[in-house]
């Protein structure tokens, strides 16, 4: 048995405790170290990597309230419950180099919920794949930041998306292009949970697991509401982890605005052998802005000038 450790993760580790089950060796950083005994380690976080991710995380908050109420169109509701996420993947989990885009062996990510673009982009701004001024652009003629993911145009998106249900479906050509290029780069992929009521979301569970996609990690912003009211109104979602486990998937569930508990999840999804994983981030739509939070209505609107007020107003308080 050989145990990949989550790459680079170490640099933030305070601690790792070994559970000893049998014989095997451990993987760390390109090394292979042999040991007497398989292990199982559990990553301990450090509090300032904890609070820049927060702090972060907070900031882009404010730049998405920012980008939709100048564009006055947007979603600003899936945006906030999910930018959590892509702060740890992009700041922390991923293998990525701004500064060249298409490097052979990064780790790709996958909007599959691609209405979230403002979340996205703030991100990819802050890494340098472009400058911070496109951001006042969003949704505008010959923009490079259209209303959904556009690869052809927006440096660092991997596919274009937005029709739902797609993503995950080239999440899986991505994966299994890694595994018969013998390339060790990971796929991550979110989607939303009214998405989940796409057939191809299911059809695509079948195919991962069929293939044994262990380099596939979906996430589910899992804020239980979607464009025209709750999911358990349009489409009820009932035990949605059993769901996946039936589709022999691995199932992690999680607070998906706990940065300890996100990064856990992504460490754990890297050990996960033979088989894709899925986390359940259970997320607050509209995260953030008291008037917005679990409201459908905010899916997809603007703010008017009192509402944009009162939305930086409580970020604002909030960051501090």
């Amino acid at each position: 048995m050989v145990l990949h450790l989550p790459p680079h993760s170490h640099k933030d580790i305070e601690e790792i405790t070994y559970v000893i089950e049998g014989e095997g060796e451990a993987w760390i950083d390109g090394e292979t170290c042999k040991i007497k005994k398989k292990v199982n380690a559990m990553f301990s976080h450090s509090p300032e990597l904890i609070k820049e991710l927060e702090e972060k995380t907070q900031r882009f908050r404010i730049e998405i309230i920012k980008m939709i109420y100048n564009a006055q169109s947007g979603h600003p509701g899936g945006s906030l419950s999910a930018v959590d996420s892509l702060t740890c993947l992009y700041f922390h989990q991923m293998k990525i180099k701004p500064e060249n885009p298409l490097w052979e062996d990064r780790d790709r990510f996958i909007l599959s919920k691609g209405h979230a673009a403002p979340a996205l982009y703030v991100i990819l701004a802050e890494l340098g794949y472009f400058s911070k001024e496109n951001l006042s652009t969003l949704r505008q003629i010959d923009s490079i930041l259209q209303g959904h993911p556009d690869m052809r145009k927006t440096p660092g998106v991997e596919i274009s998306t937005g029709s739902l249900g797609n993503g995950l479906s080239i999440g899986i050509g991505m994966a299994l292009s890694a595994k018969l290029c013998k390339k060790d780069y990971r796929i991550y992929v979110l989607v939303g949970d009214g998405e989940c009521d796409e057939g191809e979301i299911w059809e695509a569970a079948m195919a991962a697991a069929k293939y044994k996609l262990d380099n596939l990690t979906a996430i589910c912003d899992f804020n239980r509401v979607q464009l025209d009211g709750p999911i358990d109104e349009v489409m009820p979602l009932d035990s949605l982890p059993e769901k996946w486990k039936a589709f022999n998937w691995s199932v992690v569930q999680i607070n998906g605005h706990k940065m300890n508990e996100i990064l856990k999840a992504l460490d754990e999804a890297n050990q996960i052998k033979d088989k894709p994983t899925i986390i359940i981030a259970h997320t607050i739509k509209g995260k953030g802005v008291s008037f917005m939070e679990n409201k459908f209505q905010w899916h997809g609107k603007a703010p008017n000038r009192e509402e944009y007020e009162i939305a930086l107003q409580e970020l604002e308080a909030t960051k501090e």
